[in-house]
């Protein structure tokens, strides 16, 4: 039986392989195996594999080593050129070539000089396939010239004028690094006022009398010499004349309007702008008809400098620098060209192929101006090359046809243009190879049952071999779907089974021939633990034993291992193991834990676990323990250099086996008196072998412990001194962290005393910049833990070291850590910054993350600054007060609870670090939504008649919008205090005062107010009010008399009403009814005569001038008096008592009489006690009730005003309003008043 390859891991499908197998070989390239053997004797054409940059700047004190290495076979030979001529280099004896190499290196340490081997030189790498060539390398000396001899005569000028001081640092190679310090190598402080150019000279925007010193020096450092060149000092001096005349800016660089700068693509575009003037001058920058790129743009030398970095062609245009102070401001636009060399957009790939077959290579580049591309074939232009009918040149692309092995050849291409070059080589190596398997013949594979197997078949042949498995000797084809072929020819079998085991041979063939191999599979029954330990619970003192059976496969051997708690067993002769059980003998407490059988085999593991619980034995009558008495007699022993060995004589044990002893020591040199834990060993024990320190004055005493405890210690042994030696540890706690943007503090935590080994204990710390090459900088420090290095760039990664030495020598090689020189102030900030606002009190706010370079320091987080800017309603104006959020770490959101609704905000977001804030991001405004309205701020009762009611109120404190309307409502009370019908009312908004007519006169009313907006209505604000009885409003009839008729009175009574109480009428007189109906078929009435009773004496008489009246009152009131002493008493004590009838009184007619907090039926307490008077309450003698303004503050919400988030940008803690409810229509039953409104009702 036979199985094909495909290229491709897929499930074999009989009919359909043979085609996809040749659509693949024609689009696939041959690629050739890593194997040793197969490379020995595979023909390929040189490749090169190592050369040295194609800008090479040589060290002059050092011998020239021009790098080319070249793989190939037969191994390629090398030759060189210089400067397009061949380079004889067995004519120089200073010039030699590697052993096998091609690298030049050129001895010009003992004669010679660098300057000599300057100029541009090329490698090729030669075999009988073709020839491979490097870059051309421009080898140049570096340099670090001295400046040139100049007198420098002392700058005198007056307070407030411009100052540039002059570096010109003498030119090398490469460039000098420049920067300003003072005799002393300290830093000249730099500012928006004092800053370094690019050209390195020092600008001062306006001189301050601080600036007067002597030793302005400018140095030039040369890095690739590591040599430090100093320029004379200049001297400069401030004269104080009177107050300077304050000037707008004018620009010191560049000069007039605008200019010109160009720069490669991919570089580092920096653009510079200083200016002068009095006060100093800000800049700004802005990109003409543009954006500048947020995440590439970095600001340096206080903004004076913009960076893009990473600039491509679309970053050309026109940048316009600002200066600006309080008297003006000067532009200059500088036009930017970004060009580009050439760069890869599709490199040529080497080439395999067999004798026949097609190919290409391809060479596709851009740039600005766009690259030519030029071909060579194994060096030499490909114009002039020897002719080959294979390939066809079409632009950028070679076309084989029909390849032969003379193709074979190395193909240069070129793309260059005005900025640069690119080199690359390809090779197209022609191979007639006949099939070769790779995989070692009758390899043998085992594998576990209901497994995957992997069979392998490593092959190489051109052209492209085929690949075919058989199964056993009659060759049936493998054709099930369980077979899977990947590309590489490895076949595998998904899951395998006891039937898949045999012989498999695998089958590789082209037209050059065949090649076969045959492996071996065995499919191995697994490995089960068919009987499991159980759960135990013993006592203290007694054995356990757990099983542990295992089966397996009968050609596997196992190993049966087990653990205690997913460690090994201790080391404990009370543990035994056999073959299927572990016994624990004589259990103890610490015995308790997991205890795991684990079974491996070559091929599989399982385990199984089960727990111990150990408890105590039955108690029984036991004579009295006590700890062990000290261990006496202590000796030395076998004293050496780290190791010494101490005897003891065990104390007595007073009947409780003493378990182990302890072992302690005390440093007489380092640290008297203070004893130290040393070893442990068993009860059984009397010896122990201790490990010593050097260079520590050792004493030891010995302590005994039995189930007791732990006895008194032994007397100290005798004292031992080990010799000095090189400390064996390093400092810990190693950390870099600077406190300033210019330093890096180093810290540690420094040996002790005992950790020393010697005398004369010293630090070594080194540290260097982990992203340059510089070399490590060390000092040596003693007795500190700290050390400070100046002058560090901001925020840069250090790589740090402490090793600890003393007078014998060096400890270890210490580790090496990272630490970060000083933080400095952000330089960016956040972009995009975006607001939703979610409701009117709730907005979320999201901005883009500040790229880490221009953060400076270790991100902290981002704080949010946010005012109210305006009132949409144009009210309740107040101070402007900017609140700050701050959100911890790396978020990109967070919510802004606390607004206030239909209002007009502004915020800007800003990134933190170590050191500050960072700059703000462009202010975002933002408006919220209406919301509901505050309770009108006031309501009173004016002008009381026996029908009417005049009300006037205040708009609310906080409409949250635009007013829409007001609603009244208001029921009437009668003398049982049940309540009236609602009576509903809509006022305009802006009205603030209403009369309410034809009411009942002598009756009470309750009113409740409350505003709306759009979004609603709000908290209602109520009053009560009684109309007036005015008697001499009523003039009863002339009864008997005759002499005329009382006018008709009108009362207009709702339709479903069946009755209606007159008041107001005169005792003993006779009254005509009449009770009308109106609808839609007219008006109908009928009319009553009735009389009312006889007139009372007591009527006519003054009763507030009697005597009893006056007592009564009194009385009444002193009981009233009292009733509150007692309640207040009460409730001061925390005691409850029944409030329901107080509540029910005068109550809002849909409010239940529920706790506000769970809605169910209870007291009042003393909780209540800090609560306003509700429902029934009165109003105060003006008849005026205020709601108190509400202070929206962010301190309600937890963190006040610097408040902190939660990581998903809310607040810690919650917040809410309670309203107060609405009146309800109809008549609810109430009870008695309290004592305040019983107090009230006598007034």
């Amino acid at each position: 039986m036979q199985l094909k390859i495909m290229p491709k891991k897929k499930r074999l499908s009989g009919s359909r392989a043979p085609l996809m197998l040749f659509l693949c070989q024609m689009i696939s390239a041959l690629e050739v195996p890593l194997d040793p053997k197969l490379l020995e004797d595979l023909v390929q054409p040189p490749t090169i594999t190592q050369q040295s940059p194609k800008d090479y700047i040589i060290d002059p004190r050092e011998n020239i080593v021009i790098q080319c290495e070249a793989k190939g076979k037969p191994p390629p030979s090398f030759s060189w050129t210089r400067n397009g001529t061949h380079f004889d280099i067995d004519k120089d004896p200073l010039v030699t070539m590697k052993t096998g190499s091609g690298t030049l290196v050129i001895n010009i340490m003992s004669e010679g000089k660098a300057e000599t081997y300057e100029g541009v030189y090329q490698c090729t790498a030669r075999n009988e396939r073709g020839a491979a060539i490097s870059n051309n390398i421009v080898v140049r000396p570096s340099r670090s010239p001295l400046w040139t001899k100049e007198k420098l005569e002392p700058i005198i000028l007056q307070n407030g004028q411009s100052l540039v001081l002059p570096c010109r640092p003498p030119i090398g190679l490469p460039p000098a690094i420049i920067f300003w310090m003072d005799n002393s190598f300290q830093r000249l402080p730099q500012n928006e006022r004092v800053s370094q150019g690019l050209n390195g000279d020092l600008y001062f925007s306006n001189v301050l009398p601080e600036d007067t010193r002597e030793d302005y020096i400018c140095y030039a450092r040369f890095n690739h010499t590591q040599t430090i060149q100093q320029k004379q000092p200049i001297s400069v001096k401030v004269i104080s004349a009177k107050a300077s005349r304050e000037r707008p800016p004018t620009l010191l660089t560049p000069e007039g309007n605008t200019s010109h700068k160009e720069e490669l693509r991919g570089n580092t575009l920096s653009l510079e702008c200083i200016a002068e003037g009095l006060p100093t001058p800000i800049i700004y920058w802005i990109k003409e008809d543009g954006t500048l790129p947020i995440n590439r743009t970095f600001y340096q030398n206080f903004k004076k400098t913009l960076q893009i970095t990473q600039v491509s062609e679309a970053d050309s245009g026109n940048y316009q620098c600002i200066a600006k102070n309080v008297l003006g401001a000067i532009h200059h636009t500088i036009s930017v060209t970004v060009k580009a060399a050439p760069y890869w957009i599709m490199a040529p790939q080497n080439l395999v192929l067999s004798p026949g077959e097609d190919g290409t290579l391809i060479c596709r580049a851009n740039g600005n101006p766009k690259p030519r591309i030029s071909w060579l074939t194994n060096g030499v232009p490909i114009e002039i090359a020897p002719d080959d009918p294979s390939r066809k040149i079409d632009g950028d692309t070679i076309i084989f046809s029909h390849v032969q092995e003379r193709s074979s050849a190395v193909y240069q291409c070129n793309a260059s243009n005005e900025y640069g070059y690119l080199l690359a080589n390809a090779f197209v190596n022609v191979l007639a190879e006949p099939p070769r398997i790779l995989t070692p013949a009758n390899t043998l594979y085992q594998v576990i049952a209901n497994r995957p197997a992997l069979l392998d078949c490593a092959f190489f042949g051109s052209p492209l071999p085929t690949i075919e498995w058989f199964k056993g000797a009659k060759g049936s084809a493998l054709h099930e779907d369980i077979y899977v072929l990947h590309e590489n020819g490895t076949l595998e079998i998904p899951v395998a089974q006891k039937d898949s085991t045999g012989t498999y041979t695998c089958v590789a063939r082209n037209k050059l021939g065949m090649a076969k191999n045959e492996v071996h599979l065995e499919i191995k029954d697994p490995t089960r633990i068919i009987k499991q330990p159980e759960y135990a619970v013993v006592q203290r003192g007694s054995t356990v034993s757990f099983e542990c059976k295992v089966k397996h496969d009968h050609t596997l051997i196992p190993t049966v291992t087990w653990l205690k708690d997913n460690s090994e067993l201790p080391s404990d002769e009370r543990f035994t193991v056999d073959k299927d059980h572990l016994v624990v003998a004589d259990v103890s407490d610490e015995d308790g834990g997991t205890y795991t059988c684990v079974a491996n085999t070559t091929l599989d593991h399982v385990s199984a676990s089960a727990e111990l619980s150990v408890v105590a034995p039955t108690p029984t009558p036991a004579p009295i323990y006590d700890v062990p008495d000290p261990p006496f007699d202590l000796e030395l022993t076998n004293q050496m250099d780290k190791s010494v060995q101490l005897s003891w004589t065990p104390g007595d044990d007073n009947s409780s086996p003493i378990t182990k002893f302890i072992i302690e020591y005390e440093d007489a040199m380092h640290e008297a008196g203070l004893w130290h834990h040393q070893a442990e060993v068993s009860g059984t024990q009397t010896t122990a072998q201790l490990k010593l320190s050097p260079y520590v004055n050792y004493s030891f005493r010995v302590m005994a412990v039995n189930s007791i405890g732990r006895s008194l210690p032994s007397e100290a042994s005798e004292q031992y001194l080990t010799k000095a030696t090189e400390p064996d540890t390093n400092p810990t706690a190693v950390e870099g962290l600077g406190s300033e943007p210019d330093n890096l503090v180093i810290t540690w935590k420094p040996l002790n005393g005992f950790e020393s080994n010697g005398p004369g204990l010293q630090y070594k710390v080194s540290w260097r910049q982990k992203d340059g090459d510089d070399e490590w900088t060390s000092v040596v420090v003693a007795n500190v833990s700290k050390y400070i290095v100046s002058g560090t760039p901001t925020f840069v990664p250090y790589l740090i070291k402490v090793q600890a030495l003393n007078d014998m020598g060096f400890a270890p090689e210490p580790a090496v850590v990272m630490g970060h020189s000083g933080e400095d102030l952000p330089m960016v900030a956040p972009g995009n910054v975006r607001v939703n606002v979610v409701n009117s009190t709730l907005a979320e706010v999201h901005w883009d993350p500040v790229p880490l370079k221009s953060i400076r320091g270790h991100l902290q987080g981002y704080r949010i600054y946010y005012w109210k800017a305006q009132s949409s309603s144009k009210r309740n104006r107040r101070h402007i007060e900017k609140k700050i959020l701050t959100y911890q770490g790396s978020k990109t959101h967070g919510m802004l609870p606390g607004l206030e609704p239909f209002s007009h905000y502004a915020l800007n977001v800003r990134v933190v670090n170590g050191k500050g804030e960072g700059p703000a991001s462009p202010d975002r405004v933002f408006s919220t939504p209406e919301g509901v309205p505050s309770a009108p701020s006031s309501l009173k009762i004016i002008e009381p008649t026996r029908d009417s009611l005049t009300l006037e109120w205040d708009p609310p404190s906080h409409p949250n919008g635009i007013l829409t309307e007001y609603s009244l409502k208001y029921q009437p009370i009668n003398s049982t205090h049940e309540l009236g019908p609602l009576v509903d009312l809509k006022i305009p908004a802006n009205k603030t005062r209403w009369t309410l007519k034809n009411l009942n006169f002598s009756t009470r009313y309750k009113f409740y107010l409350y505003a709306q907006t759009s979004a609603g209505s709000g908290s209602q604000i109520t009053e009560e009010a009684i109309t007036t009885v005015d008697e001499a409003g009523i003039l009863p009839p002339d009864v008997g008399a005759g002499k005329g008729k009382e006018e008709w009175r009108k009362e207009i009574v709702n339709g479903s009403r069946t009755f209606f109480g007159l008041k107001g009428l005169m005792p003993g007189t006779a009254y005509k009814v009449r009770v009308g109906a109106e609808g839609d078929s007219g008006f109908v009435s009928s009319e009553a005569v009735f009389e009312t009773g006889p007139a009372m004496a007591s009527r006519q008489v003054d009763i507030a001038t009697q005597g009893w009246f006056i007592g009564l009152m009194c009385a009444v009131a002193l009981l009233i008096l009292i009733l509150l002493i007692v309640c207040f008493i009460r409730r001061n004590k925390g005691g409850k008592y029944p409030v329901k009838e107080k509540e029910d009184a005068h109550a809002d007619p849909e409010i239940q009489p529920m706790k506000e907090d769970d809605g169910t039926f209870g007291e009042y307490s003393d909780a209540e006690d800090h609560k306003p008077l509700k429902k029934g309450s009165r109003t105060p003698s003006d008849r005026t009730v205020k709601k108190e303004d509400s202070d929206d503050s962010l301190v309600d919400y937890g963190e006040g005003v610097n408040g902190q988030f939660n990581e998903d940008g809310s607040f810690i803690g919650q917040y809410s309003g309670k309203k107060e409810k609405e009146p309800a229509e109809g008549n609810e039953s109430s009870e008695a008043p309290s004592p305040v409104n019983a107090m009230n009702s006598f007034v």
